[in-house]
Parts: C-alpha cells; structure tokens; sequence
C-alpha cells in the first residue's frame, strides 16, 4: 500500500492555567494553525527543511526527533509548512500547534497510528506541562493529570463546553515566551497563597463540570503565577477588570501572556470585548481582541 506523501494537521490553539490551574487546566479555543508536512524523496536528510525562523525550526526538529525515537520509524526527510491564527508566543498554546501538528502529521505519513494520548504524552515531554497539550489535542475544557515525581503525562478528564460560553481574548501585540515567563515565578509559595489556589482551581472545575457557569463569577482567585506575572504585561490587569465589569463571569492571564481571557455568556460578549480592548486602547496599547468558543473536537486532519 503506497503511503501518503504530504498531509495537513490542524490543531486549535488553547488557553491555559484557567486561573488557579496552573500547568493543569486547559480549554481548546476555535483559532487554529494548520501543520503541512510533505515527505522528501528516499535517501533525503532526516530532519524538516524550510526557511524558518530558528525557533519553530527546533521546535520542529525535536518534535520530529521524539516521533522517530517513540516509533521506532526510521527517519526521513520532510518539508513543513505552517499557516493559520495562533499567534506565537502570546500565551495560546502556538508550540502545541506547532509540536502536535509535526508528530501527529508524521504519525499519518507512516500510519503508525498513534491514539491521541500518546500524542499528549510526547507533546506533554517537549513542553513539561499537559495543559496546553491536552487540551488543543484532545479539545474541551480538560484536566489534566501527570506523574508527581516524573512529569509525565497520565491522564485527562474532558468536558464538553456549550456554545453559551464565549471567551473573549483580548492580546497585546508583545510577545512573551513560556520560558522568560516561568523565571519571574519563586521557587516557594506561602502556605496559604497554595491553599487559596487550591480553592479557586477546584471550584471552578466543579462549575465547568457541573454546568453551573453562574458560580463562575469571581471563581479565580491565582496566587501562583498570576501575581508575578501580570504587573510585567502593562495593561493586562486592567483588562480583565474591565471586562468583569462589563458583564464577564470571570478572567484570568492566558497562560503566560499577553493575552487576557474574560468568560462570558454569548449575550454579553460584545460588551466585554469592547471594555477589554478600551481597557488597552486607552492606556495607548496596541492589541489584538475578538470573541472565541471552545474548540471540541480538537486535533484533526485537514
């Protein structure tokens, strides 16, 4: 049986922590990036080509480093191609778009099919947390579950998000990488900064879980990463302010930034986002600002 010589993988982009949640919760959003990955002629290079800039090329090279090695395959030369509207470095999940589409593209090149946990599993071990990963490949609002003493990925719980939801995202146009962000964290916490956190990640997967959204007003409460994170995003805080007190249930840093997500009912969302994008606007802040559902499905081909 021939096998196929270049596939598209698409995989939405995904807002992270939820809050308290940190390195745990995650929700896939309906923007995404489609991942082409086109095999080379027999005897090639076995590692992608493309002009690229230097970090989506490691990002590609060991995603595909860590396919080979898992598989067993052997490896084989393969241009990439990489289109869509996740944004990079903006705290919506882009590298898990990047490193979910190269394997699971490969994945169908060589039919070896692997199930979607294997793929949360080897893109969990590139990024060191499941959030992102579980979430833009498996879609929903998921929880996710790793080894305490090794980090790997175990497990997810998922739960369906009803189109009543919206999530209005608001981006400054700076970018923030995952790894500058995490230096700005402490190595300790208070012991009841953890137990607050503790309180407000549960509550509010009891309210996703249960479908009561109304128990979602002022249910984050972060006192993990939020609080050294948000002062150095100017006009973060203030957006997620304005779009509480504009109708949103509640708010949180989207990941490790620059966006800021406020959730709301569809009925609200206009009013949210306008009180989100003038929240930066008038702080003289460029940005980015639209209305998002939750992407269900997840990845996918096509």
């Amino acid at each position: 049986m021939k096998l196929l010589e270049s596939v598209t993988i698409r995989v939405p982009g995904s807002t992270s922590n939820c809050g308290a949640g940190f390195d745990t919760l995650g929700m896939a959003v309906n923007v995404s990036n489609a991942v082409t990955v086109s095999r080379l002629a027999y005897g090639s290079e076995p590692l992608p080509v493309r002009e690229s800039d230097a970090r989506a090329q490691e990002m590609v090279r060991t995603a595909a480093t860590l396919y080979f090695k898992t598989t067993g395959q052997t490896g084989f030369g393969f241009t990439y191609q990489i289109d869509g509207e996740v944004p990079p470095a903006r705290g919506l999940g882009s590298s898990v778009t990047v490193r979910a589409g190269i394997i699971a593209g490969l994945d169908a090149l060589e039919e070896t099919k692997l199930s979607r946990k294997q793929i949360v599993a080897m893109v969990t071990e590139l990024e060191g947390h499941p959030d992102n990963a579980a979430a833009s490949i498996l879609g929903g609002f998921c929880v996710a579950r790793s080894d305490p003493q090794t980090g790997a990925y175990i497990d997810t719980v998922r739960i369906e998000v009803p189109e009543e939801l919206v999530f209005v995202v608001a981006s400054p146009l700076s970018e923030v990488s995952t790894e500058s962000s995490r230096g700005t964290l402490p190595e300790t916490l208070p012991y009841f900064d953890a137990v607050r956190s503790i309180n407000s990640a549960t509550y509010l997967v009891a309210a996703m879980a249960t479908g009561n959204y109304d128990r979602l007003k002022g249910a984050v409460s972060d006192f993990m990463h939020e609080p050294y994170r948000l002062p150095g995003i100017a006009g973060a805080s203030d957006a997620i302010a304005a779009g509480v007190n504009a109708g949103a249930l509640t708010g949180w840093l989207s990941g490790s930034g620059s966006s800021v997500m406020c959730v709301c009912r569809r009925e609200a969302g206009e009013a949210v986002l306008s009180a989100m994008r003038a929240a930066l606007t008038d702080q003289g802040l460029e940005c980015d600002a639209s209305i998002l559902q939750a992407d269900n499905t997840g990845l996918r081909s096509g």
